[in-house]
């Protein structure tokens, strides 16, 4: 008799628990944007650096880890990403990206050639994930859901598991999830599941925000011997 009074009583709380665990998670989704919200009013630029590892498991399993140096602004409410990759696989291999304006440029100084293209769409949603995106520039583009607190390199962040509301973009990243700092509205670790056995994990040190940014923070660095290709 005993035994089954505690089993009523553990069905009990399982119910109660998971009649409050959606109302929960929507309060705590609704504080967290309101804080974004209240960072991404008084952003005006990040820096970080950064460590860019990326997975795939078929065909055959194979990883790729950037790192290097990156770079928001936003002024009139335009982002600009810089991007300054300063090795890949442990060996210098220098390489700018700029997304401003819907275009993406990307230099590749080993073999002094800028690559650009007017279609930045991919590029661009990492604008509103990286820093200063508000939660309302969140819920525009993603259908966002709260996941909990985790700590990510010492600090209490806030993950968010989003799905893409635009076809083409849902179909380069069907599953995106940020470890974010509400309070400075940046992220400190991006997951992106690219589908076919393919993901990139996005991690942030040493972030700065509202700093002076570098005179050549979405410089190329050029010259006149860069050749230019558009795609």
């Amino acid at each position: 008799m005993l035994f089954g009074k505690k089993t009523l009583l553990a069905a009990s709380l399982a119910f109660f628990f998971a009649s409050i665990t959606p109302s929960l998670s929507a309060q705590d989704l609704k504080s967290v944007l309101a804080k974004l919200d209240a960072a991404s009013a008084n952003f005006h630029s990040t820096i970080a650096n950064f460590e860019f590892d990326s997975s795939q498991t078929d065909p055959v399993p194979d990883t790729d880890v950037q790192k290097g140096i990156v770079y928001y602004d936003r002024k009139n409410n335009v982002m600009r990403m810089g991007i300054h990759i300063d090795e890949d696989n442990g060996k210098p291999v220098p390489k700018v990206i700029v997304v401003s304006g819907g275009e993406f440029q990307l230099y590749e100084k080993l073999i002094n050639q800028v690559t650009r293209s007017k279609k930045a769409g991919k590029y661009e949603s990492y604008l509103v994930l990286g820093f200063g995106a508000s939660g309302k520039d969140l819920q525009q583009k993603f259908d966002v859901k709260y996941a909990g607190e985790e700590t990510v390199g010492g600090v209490k962040t806030e993950r968010l598991d989003l799905v893409a509301k635009d076809p083409d973009v849902l179909k380069l990243f069907p599953k995106i999830t940020i470890w974010i700092d509400p309070a400075r509205g940046v992220s400190l670790k991006q997951y992106f599941d690219e589908g076919q056995g393919q993901s990139r994990t996005c991690t942030y040190t040493n972030i700065k925000v509202n700093q002076p940014l570098p005179a050549d923070a979405f410089a190329l660095g050029t010259d006149s011997k860069t050749q230019f290709v558009n795609r």
